[in-house]
């Protein structure tokens, strides 16, 4: 059986935003470690685009093997994986005084919004483990 064949593609999406929305939450983190460090302007993590263009298809032609050794993955799941995501700055409309352009309750906002994402990926992905462990089990 090909490896792309081995889960279907809800799988290989849960788990990449899994990992999308880990990184956005770390750089959130950083954004608020930095609400007091001067001229530091916030970053964030824009992958969604990116991110439904390759579940829907429109994302072509990506190299995902990163090393020769690896096996070369094909079609959905490659498109997938190859979702990276571009660093983008987001400075506040009215830095302070000192220059930082973090804005606290935006950062928290972004926080809660980026946890609820990741905590409803990780309980699907439980569920769909759940169900191949019943129907391997067969009960």
């Amino acid at each position: 059986m090909p490896i792309d064949g081995l889960f279907n593609k809800t799988v290989d999406i849960l788990g990449k935003s899994i990992d999308l929305r880990t990184k956005q939450q770390n750089m959130i983190s950083s954004n608020i470690a930095n609400a007091e460090t001067p001229n530091y302007v916030p970053k964030t993590l824009s992958f969604e685009e990116e991110f439904q263009g390759a579940i829907k298809g429109t994302n072509t032609g990506v190299q995902v093997q990163t090393n020769p050794r690896h096996l070369p993955f094909k079609g959905a799941n490659s498109r997938i994986q190859s979702v990276a995501g571009r660093v983008i700055e987001t400075p506040a409309k009215t830095p302070g005084k000192d220059g930082n352009a973090v804005e606290l309750e935006g950062e928290m906002g972004r926080m809660t919004e980026n946890q609820i994402m990741y905590n409803a990926s990780v309980q699907l992905l439980a569920k769909k483990f759940e169900g191949l462990r019943t129907a391997i089990k067969g009960q």
